[in-house]
């Protein structure tokens, strides 16, 4: 049994879902606790009855932590969502007794192959993290963090354990979206972990946290329907920033990086991505608010031009369909 947590509000259930359904496909045996951030996202969840998924709410994990909720009231609402990062793995290892290693997962994290490459790879160690893997054009924005907190795995050990009641003891402290005295929000914190900390494994894997900074720095390729970042396949995308910015134009943010994509890039990992989107956006249902959007059902050829020019960066959807 593999444990993971993550949170999110209504603007970012739709993610959460396309996640929650990678799982599904790639992990057999797992449980999620997922902390809804509002009552929307808490409500509309309830009703789907997911089997692998326990529900908290922004309460509970404020009930259980009275200092935490003591710091909504010193910052923005982005800036306490990233202060809770720390306190929900700490809070379910509490909670759940029977939970030997928990992963946290930013909620726009997507699977595509098996995720226990990472786990053979942190064999006993206590913390597992992973660098951003800029490409060398963009090292300089290490500003916010050598690595980044899309992925962390924490076992119920003394080293975990101190790691993340220090990790929360700071965020409680200082937990802004800016950069002061060599802080960034919950991220850059995990600096200097490797010499903080005992037993900490960065990850190597080529597979893991692929994502529009890095994406650049490796050769894709496509063997018996398996995606290869160089010679290891693709387990997870990290589609930061991963934005609808017309009723049928997805910005992949690539162009951020300078990065052109491959027919791989767009077909076979923005794509798919894109499409389970969509699926749970339809299955909420139009009354629902976090739908990414609309797609438009009609286009005539100015549209497809547009579409000619912006498809090596954006996303566009046309009569249904991602071109």
């Amino acid at each position: 049994m593999r444990y993971f947590c993550t949170y999110f509000d209504c603007h970012y259930l739709v993610r959460a879902l396309a996640l929650y359904e990678s799982l599904k496909r790639h992990c057999p045996d797992f449980k999620i606790w997922m902390l809804c951030m509002d009552e929307e996202s808490y409500a509309t969840l309830v009703k789907l009855k997911l089997p692998e998924v326990s529900l908290l709410t922004l309460s509970d994990l404020e009930r259980d932590d009275p200092p935490l909720r003591q710091a909504k009231t010193n910052r923005s609402l982005l800036e306490y969502y990233f202060t809770c990062t720390p306190s929900l793995p700490l809070f379910i290892l509490r909670l759940e007794p029977t939970v030997d290693l928990i992963t946290y997962l930013d909620a726009d994290l997507f699977f595509f192959s098996t995720i226990e490459p990472l786990f053979e790879e942190m064999q006993a160690k206590s913390i597992a993290i992973i660098a951003h893997r800029f490409s060398d054009a963009f090292r300089k924005w290490e500003w916010n963090g050598i690595y980044n907190v899309g992925w962390v795995t924490f076992r119920r050990d003394d080293n975990a354990l101190s790691c993340l009641r220090w990790w929360r003891e700071q965020c409680i402290e200082w937990c802004y979206d800016r950069i002061e005295d060599n802080r960034f929000a919950d991220q850059k914190y995990l600096d200097d972990w490797p010499t903080r900390f005992q037993n900490v494994i960065v990850l190597q894997h080529k597979g893991a946290n692929l994502a529009p900074w890095n994406v650049g720095n490796y050769k894709l390729s496509v063997r018996d329907r398996t995606i290869f970042v160089d010679d290891q396949p693709l387990i997870f995308f990290h589609f930061h920033g991963f934005k609808q910015l017309a009723g049928w134009i997805y910005d992949t943010q690539l162009a951020k990086y300078k990065v052109i994509p491959s027919k791989i890039v767009i077909r076979n990992i923005f794509a798919p991505y894109l499409r389970q989107l969509l699926s749970q956006s339809t299955r909420l249902g139009p009354s629902c608010s976090t739908l990414l959007g609309s797609v438009r059902k009609s286009a005539d050829g100015l549209l497809r031009g547009c579409a000619r020019l912006l498809k090596r960066q954006y996303l566009v959807v046309i009569n249904g369909r991602i071109i």
